[in-house]
């Protein structure tokens, strides 16, 4: 039987396909990496964690496989407002346990929920997310439905789990000091959207809701100048003020 030979000319259209083909991919993907060096808070330098690691369990999984049970112990659960906040200063003697990561979306939170909430086995979680959602750190801002939704979640879980949630409202921001003003245009009328559907969804489930905001926003809708010093974090004062609400709501039930 005489066998089929591949015409010359259909050989080399061939390799310039698969040539072609594997051109374009890498041009695809030197685009995506490059993309990234635009992400703030140095997300660039920490490309294998968003591709190996994207919920960063690595953080804290010995501190974790480290901790003894504790049927007092509070998870405070967000990112950097969270991870800055100390909590050993804010309420001393008290076993609550920081688990914030900076520039973590509600998306790697619920990653990582699981590992830095639910095995913890605490009485309540403390939920503080969804600023860096609105465009702080993502490359195109997370629809606020899908940031309620991980919201509800995390919500879900923690009382399967027989753990109590207790969601602060999202805190005010200015733009005094924030590089890009354009982003005060994404983050206010996502952080009063969110807001305004997370304290009745909490009423409503009977989940314990602190309300940050209101002790913290200026006259103009932003937060207090002498709460922040880049229009994003608190301060001291800004976590004093966060602390005292957080104290009297943490030893109460539900909101009214």
């Amino acid at each position: 039987m005489k066998r089929f030979q591949i015409p010359d000319k259909w050989r080399g259209l061939g390799r310039s396909f698969v040539v072609a083909s594997v051109f374009c991919a890498v041009f695809l993907a030197g685009d995506e990496f490059d993309s990234l060096q635009h992400f703030p808070f140095g997300i660039a330098a920490r490309k294998d964690l968003l591709y190996q690691d994207y919920g960063q369990l690595g953080i804290y999984r010995a501190a974790n496989s480290a901790l003894a049970p504790d049927p007092h112990r509070i998870v405070f659960f967000g990112d950097s407002i969270t991870n800055l906040w100390n909590l050993g200063a804010s309420f001393p003697g008290e076993p609550y346990l920081n688990r914030g990561i900076n520039a973590q979306t509600t998306s790697q939170m619920l990653v990582r929920y699981r590992q830095d909430v639910l095995e913890l086995q605490p009485a309540s979680v403390v939920i503080l997310a969804g600023l860096n959602d609105l465009g702080e750190t993502s490359a195109v801002p997370t629809p606020i439905p899908d940031i309620e939704r991980n919201l509800q979640s995390m919500a879900e879980l923690a009382t399967l789990h027989k753990i109590r949630p207790v969601f602060a409202s999202l805190l005010p921001v200015n733009n005094d000091r924030i590089k890009d003003p354009k982003m005060i245009t994404l983050f206010a009328p996502g952080i009063s959207e969110i807001n305004k559907w997370l304290k009745p969804y909490c009423a409503e489930h009977g989940y314990t809701y602190i309300d940050l905001n209101h002790a913290m926003i200026a006259p103009d809708g932003m937060m207090r100048r002498d709460l922040s010093e880049d229009g994003i974090h608190p301060n001291e004062a800004g976590y004093a003020i966060m602390a005292s609400i957080a104290r009297d709501a943490l030893g109460k039930g539900p909101t009214d």
